[in-house]
């Protein structure tokens, strides 16, 4: 149950905080007083598009904040799937600020995003208006209000799955379907590419290697004068003594004296290793000086080597493993096309039982819909002729596609609204009016499907008025029992049977526009029941009217 809404700096509304309960809460006021904000404030916080033209001029930012009560099942369950925190109090905590640069999503303090706000919100509130009543009249849509009145959803679950490996199927089938000229085609592109990667036989790291050693080839004579020069400084010649052979001169110095001291027998084993490190980094620089290390053939055969591994690269991938990553991926394409035939038969045979069985599958949720759809019918006559359309006809009229990701049926709504009249789709004979009466019909008849405690009909009695108006305003007050119903109406009736009524006010001062939100006593209520009902000036006449009506619903009199 939506508990508050905080709105702050959202088109004319500077700050507002409003407290709904349970039961039937309307919503009323002058024709852009900002009631369309209050929604467009509820959908910021569900995870719908929003606009930067939502900012209140002057503002850097607008906000809204929404806390749920007492969540459902199935809330929580989104919670969890999205690694979100849970309160104690079986609470929900949602806000939104939505800036120039930037858009900032919380929910029980935790920061997420706006795709996470919508999977929540889909848990928390369902919002009818009249947009569904557009939806209405396409019967792509009406299915679905078949498939929420059927017990057993598991059969949706299991045949869905089967669809998508059919799905599958058909795109392996597809891809291995192709002409002889074709696949002959393939089998000598892969071939080619297989033996060229194949011959160059190319190893993980080869090509830095080969870099490394170019370098090294194409400054030889840099490098053997450098180490020409270090073996020299380290063994020394016929006019100067190397070093090895003054630290073991050294070496030789300290021996006698080195256990009299402690602190010279330290530097004595200290020297020794050093001597030691200088013998064999000597040792290193004559292998090196013997090794001639220069070949002019080595450098082109490494130059060639580099060439050969770069072509491949422009060709198969930027690295080595790149490269035989696509390699494999050859093969296995080029064994794929080879088998081709007898791996097209197994598809084929798989996608044939598969399909058999979906098609059963489809078969069984057909029937399901068919049983189903004559009690639908039933009961959404019953709510119609409760709505004060007592000769109406409603049925539903299936026919058969082509498998689809619902099955096989597609179904529409048929309706007769006058006696003698055969019943013909809704979107070619029904009127405003009828059509959100019809709505209703159809939410009524599913909410007790609906686990969803929080259910705002966005002017829902469009088009709608006098004996009708009332039939409208009783089925919403009953719809409300157990549930949190929000209606933001014109209709006097539909007032007079709320719960709670939070009138939506515009003023201006100092040069600004400001919307308030005022919770109404009885008193605020027959006013502006009043004002509804003579649509200018109050009169004594119209307080009297509306004080009967309040009376009167209350009553149950109406």
């Amino acid at each position: 149950m939506l508990s508050v809404l905080k709105i702050e700096n959202i088109a004319i509304i500077e700050s507002a905080e409003i407290e709904f309960s349970k039961g039937f809460n309307v919503l009323s006021g002058e024709t852009g007083a900002g009631k369309s904000i209050i929604l467009d404030s509820i959908n910021a916080v569900l995870g719908f598009r929003t606009s930067r033209e939502l900012i209140r001029t002057g503002a850097e930012e607008a906000r809204v904040t929404a806390l749920f009560s007492c969540v459902g099942e199935n809330a929580s369950k989104a919670l969890e799937k999205l690694g979100l925190p849970k309160n104690d109090d079986n609470s929900v905590l949602i806000s939104r600020v939505i800036g120039f640069d930037r858009n900032v999503c919380r929910v029980n303090n935790a920061l997420t995003n706006v795709s996470a706000l919508r999977e929540i919100g889909a848990e928390l509130i369902s919002i009818h208006g009249q947009q569904d009543n557009r939806e209405l009249l396409n019967n792509e849509t009406h299915i679905s209000y078949i498939d929420s009145m059927i017990e057993n959803q598991q059969i949706f679950t299991d045949y869905f799955v089967m669809y998508e490996e059919l799905v599958s199927l058909k795109s392996q089938i597809k891809k291995l379907s192709v002409d002889k000229a074709e696949k002959a085609r393939l089998v000598d592109i892969l071939t080619y590419q297989i033996d060229e990667i194949e011959k160059a036989e190319i190893t993980d790291g080869e090509w830095d290697k080969l870099k490394n050693r170019r370098n090294e080839l194409l400054n030889f004579e840099k490098i053997q004068s450098a180490v020409n020069g270090a073996y020299s400084a380290l063994n020394g010649s016929d006019d100067f003594g190397g070093a090895v052979d003054l630290v073991s001169s050294a070496l030789r110095e300290l021996s006698a004296v080195s256990s009299v001291s402690d602190e010279i027998s330290k530097l004595y084993d200290k020297l020794n290793d050093v001597y030691y490190d200088l013998s064999d980094s000597s040792e290193d620089l004559r292998s090196f000086i013997d090794d001639d290390g220069y070949s002019p053939s080595e450098l082109e055969d490494v130059e060639n080597r580099l060439n050969v591994i770069y072509k491949l690269s422009k060709k198969y991938g930027d690295t080595e493993i790149q490269i035989l990553e696509f390699l494999e991926k050859a093969k296995k394409q080029l064994n794929d096309i080879n088998f081709s035939d007898e791996k097209l038969a197994e598809l084929n045979d798989k996608y044939e039982k598969l399909l058999a069985k979906a098609l059963e599958a489809a078969e069984n949720i057909s029937v399901e819909r068919k049983s189903v759809a004559k009690t639908f019918a039933e009961k959404v006559c019953n709510e119609l002729a409760f709505l004060d359309m007592p000769n109406v006809i409603f049925d539903v009229s299936f026919d058969k596609k082509e498998l689809s990701e619902n099955g096989f049926d597609t179904a529409e709504f048929l309706i007769s609204a006058n006696v003698g009249e055969i019943p013909k789709p809704i979107a070619k004979i029904a009127s405003g009016g009828e059509l959100s009466r019809i709505m209703l019909a159809l939410k009524t008849v599913i909410a007790h499907k609906d686990k969803i405690e929080t259910m705002i009909f966005d002017e829902i009695d469009a088009g709608v008025s006098g004996r009708a108006a009332i039939k409208v305003a009783s089925k919403l007050k009953n719809v409300s029992v157990g549930k949190q119903v929000l209606c933001v109406t014109h209709l006097s009736q539909l007032m007079a049977f709320a719960d709670n009524h939070y009138l939506i006010e515009k003023a201006v001062s100092d040069g600004k526009t400001y919307t308030k939100v005022i919770p109404l006593d009885r008193v605020g209520r027959m006013n502006e029941i009043a004002r509804i009902i003579g649509g200018g000036k109050i009169t004594d006449i119209q307080l009297q009217n509306a004080e009967q009506l309040l009376k009167n619903a209350s009553e149950g009199l109406l």
